[in-house]
């Protein structure tokens, strides 16, 4: 015969302690953080391998096209402006930031600027795009990159009255600030004067490319 005692002792589940909840919850905390970074990894598309035919963009990222339409409906850049800045200033590279300067030529020292994602937004005006319109807003999200876009398109064009359709003085504006355009600080950077001439004659190309093409890069998927 069994003893109760011991029947007892052998069928209660063996008691949890402090250290094994702080386990489970660190596990649990750790779990979340790794699936959070895996699902903004899975936000940022690869480049298009043709950064240069808008057509061949849209249609490797058809969404691309619905987001920069939206934009221009929405703050009047056209789709054409906004893919050449965003173009110019990362190469459509999602995670894009300027490079470390070197320290003896050897030593990677701080980067120049907080610029980062597609539109290369710096931390501080971003910060204020959350604020004052898009809270929760990631510069690796290309659909609120080009939202970006426009939105400091519209704030350049109330401070200096830029028109959103020039990409050329739009593109100083989004470069040297709204204030700093007005003062003609990019008057002492020919390099900058050289970029926003890039950035003119590729929207003029994207502009001629996508009118070859949008009429069925618009399409719905499943449109027949």
């Amino acid at each position: 015969m069994v003893n109760r005692k011991m029947t007892a002792i052998l069928t209660y589940p063996p008691t949890k302690t402090s250290h094994d909840s702080c386990s489970v919850r660190f596990i649990i905390k750790l779990a979340l953080v790794i699936l959070t970074a895996l699902l903004l990894a899975g936000c940022a598309k690869p480049r298009p391998n043709n950064t240069e035919n808008i057509c061949q963009i849209f249609e490797q990222y058809p969404d691309w096209y619905h987001d920069a339409k939206r934009c221009e409906q929405k703050w009047g850049v056209p789709v054409p402006i906004q893919m050449s800045i965003i173009n110019q200033e990362s190469s459509f590279n999602a995670k894009a930031q300027p490079p470390r300067k070197k320290i003896l030529w050897i030593i990677p020292g701080k980067r120049p600027s907080t610029a980062y994602g597609y539109s290369q937004a710096l931390t501080s005006t971003w910060s204020q795009y959350q604020r004052e319109h898009r809270s929760g807003a990631n510069r690796t999200n290309f659909t609120h990159a080009t939202d970006f876009v426009g939105w400091y398109a519209s704030q350049a064009n109330k401070r200096t009255s830029i028109s959103p359709t020039d990409p050329y003085r739009l593109y100083l504006a989004y470069h040297e600030g709204a204030g700093g355009y007005a003062r003609q600080t990019h008057l002492t950077k020919p390099w900058l004067i050289r970029a926003a001439q890039k950035v003119k004659v590729r929207a003029e190309m994207y502009q001629r490319q996508l009118n070859s093409c949008e009429q069925y890069i618009a399409k719905p998927k499943g449109w027949w």
